[in-house]
């Protein structure tokens, strides 16, 4: 993102402000994004009309992000976390929440800038939770680095607002060159904004639902505003690696689970729907005619 040969100027004292775009959203990533530069050029970084990202129309974000790209004396990260991470990390056994997700991805950022030769003392933040708890981890984390953790830092350091343009444009363009895994001739990107109040983006999450398969991989299933569209799903049962060791009667009997034991919850199967306990097909894999096969 930066330049692969460090610059002169970030040997000297620097500043860094962190920000994200894309936390509330159902749809696309969520991205962490930093701006940097050396405390000398804090004054003339004020100048550049850096603001809250969300204030500013999209065009004007462009615009500054390409005048940033091009300034010598600035340098940029992002970090780009995939809406199937997200999902993943907030439905595991032991679960990852938002808040340590976007902790993580800046304590990331952090690292990456001091890693690459940066001399950075001061860290500006947006917060996430608890702002003097936060600000704790990172100093803890980081003892020779000063944060500043504050509510809308967005708005308050040119420096924050910066990074908040670097994320909010890398979001919006990840969203708008999404390449659809899914191939199904009926799937369009009509999501309109990704959140989950867009009427637009609730029609084609209920457009592009499908009872055994969930959701189209840019959607960030483990949000509440999926569990509605859940209800017709079908239950899934499948044979686990663990053989079961209570069944005296046959030795070699794998154990099957269900999805609610593993976090999923309430969605009742129909019986002509799914059959994968030995005694019938799924109905999706007979009307496609596809086989289990053992040798390739």
């Amino acid at each position: 993102m930066g330049s692969t040969t460090l610059p002169k100027w970030a040997s000297e004292p620097c500043i860094m402000g962190i920000d994200e775009a894309g936390r509330g959203p159902v749809l696309g990533p969520m991205v962490y994004g930093c701006l940097y530069c050396a405390l000398s050029y804090q004054e003339t970084l004020a100048s550049l009309n850096f603001a809250d990202s969300k204030t500013l129309k999209e065009e004007k974000r462009e615009e500054l992000f390409e005048s940033l790209k091009t300034d010598t004396s600035i340098g940029w990260e992002v970090d780009v976390i995939d809406p199937r991470e997200l999902s993943a990390k907030m439905l595991k056994r032991t679960k990852i929440n938002l808040n340590e997700i976007s902790h993580n991805s800046a304590m990331g950022l952090v690292s990456r800038v001091l890693d690459m030769g940066v001399l950075l003392t001061e860290v500006y933040v947006d917060t996430v939770g608890d702002a003097d708890k936060y600000r704790m981890k990172l100093s803890e984390r980081f003892p020779g680095v000063k944060f500043v953790v504050a509510k809308k830092a967005d708005s308050i350091y040119p420096v924050v607002s910066g990074a908040s343009i670097v994320a909010k444009v890398t979001r919006d363009r990840a969203l708008r060159d999404w390449i659809l895994d899914e191939t199904d001739e009926n799937i369009h990107r009509n999501f309109g904004s990704g959140y989950p109040g867009d009427p637009e983006t609730k029609a084609w999450l209920d457009d592009h639902k499908h009872p055994v398969f969930g959701f189209p991989t840019l959607v960030r299933f483990s949000w509440g505003t999926c569990t509605p569209y859940l209800k017709d799903f079908v239950e899934v049962i499948w044979e686990s690696d663990k053989v079961d060791e209570d069944d005296s009667g046959n030795g070699n009997r794998k154990r099957q689970l269900k999805l609610s034991n593993v976090g999923f919850t309430g969605y009742k199967r129909k019986s002509e729907d799914i059959e994968s306990s030995g005694k019938g097909r799924c109905k999706f894999f007979q009307s496609r005619k596809l086989e289990q096969i053992a040798k390739f």
